[in-house]
């Protein structure tokens, strides 16, 4: 299924100056931060007029801004007011919780996802298992330190060298329980341990008793967040490896419920669950 900067086809019912002018919006991405009138005119097959008018209207609300000095357009501050809407509103937490909900089903435990904040990574969205919750009160914004536990090292494993060194040289490492790696040289082996195995597993490096198997998400290619599960060590004897499969096929379905479009009409609300990719089984 093409994503939403993708798919250049207009359902039927819908406006279609209004659908190509966001569509003109979603060009703009890593690969293309700028764009000029002629570009964006060659792209969508448009004339130049027409190219010219969509940028100017948006434009116009702020989504795009103008460079003078070379005609060329960027991403504007519309754009930033919407993402911080988006965070405000509880959108996230409407797509993504269904799909950790299952998974908190399927392992009786807790099953969060987890966003980068700085030199931690936050709680954004957490589903609970049959065990109940991992701590007394609820993980939703909770922070975890960079260096400990698998939610923030299947994350910060699959940074860029450059900037997972800005993040963590010249840091003191705080030390949480007698398992938490303090020595950068060991962290940096065990985020290549990770990269190797596509997954993250600890025991107590900064909740005793705590275990946590994560995996990295990705949207497209881009590195966004992680996803784990967790459980009482001294409660539940498992083998990590029982749970790798399924919470990889729930970070592919995550990825797919963030970048493509939610079907029209009926089977909408399915799709939600699904991750928009269709039955869970063809989602991995």
């Amino acid at each position: 299924m093409p994503d939403f900067g993708t798919d250049r086809r207009t359902p039927p019912g819908l406006p279609q100056t209004a659908d190509r002018a966001l569509q003109v919006l979603l060009a703009f991405d890593r690969a293309h931060p700028e764009r000029g009138v002629t570009e964006i005119a060659a792209e969508f097959g448009l004339h130049t007029s027409v190219a010219q008018r969509l940028l100017a209207t948006l434009t116009h609300r702020g989504f795009l801004v103008r460079n003078d000095a070379n005609r060329r357009y960027r991403i504007g501050p519309a754009a930033l007011h919407l993402g911080r809407m988006w965070d405000r509103a509880g959108a996230l937490d409407l797509l993504v919780r269904p799909l950790l909900a299952e998974l908190a089903e399927d392992t009786g435990h807790s099953v969060l996802l987890a966003l980068p904040d700085s030199a931690h990574m936050r709680c954004v969205v957490v589903a609970e298992g049959a065990d109940g919750r991992l701590r007394d009160y609820p993980l939703t914004n909770e922070l975890y330190p960079a260096h400990a536990g698998a939610t923030s090292k299947a994350y910060y494993a699959f940074l860029p060298p450059e900037a997972r060194s800005r993040i963590f040289t010249d840091r003191p490492l705080a030390r949480f329980t007698d398992r938490t790696v303090t020595d950068l040289a060991v962290l940096e082996r065990q985020f290549a341990d990770v990269r190797e195995s596509g997954w993250a597993y600890t025991v107590g490096e900064y909740d005793a008793g705590v275990a946590t198997l994560a995996v990295p998400v990705f949207l497209r290619d881009d590195l966004y967040g992680s996803v784990s599960v967790g459980w009482h060590a001294d409660q539940h004897d498992h083998d990590p490896a029982d749970w790798v499969e399924p919470l990889r096929e729930l970070s592919t379905r995550i990825g797919v419920r963030l970048t493509r479009p939610l079907p029209r009409g009926r089977g909408a609300r399915r799709a939600v669950a699904d991750g928009g990719g269709g039955p869970r089984s063809s989602a991995g």
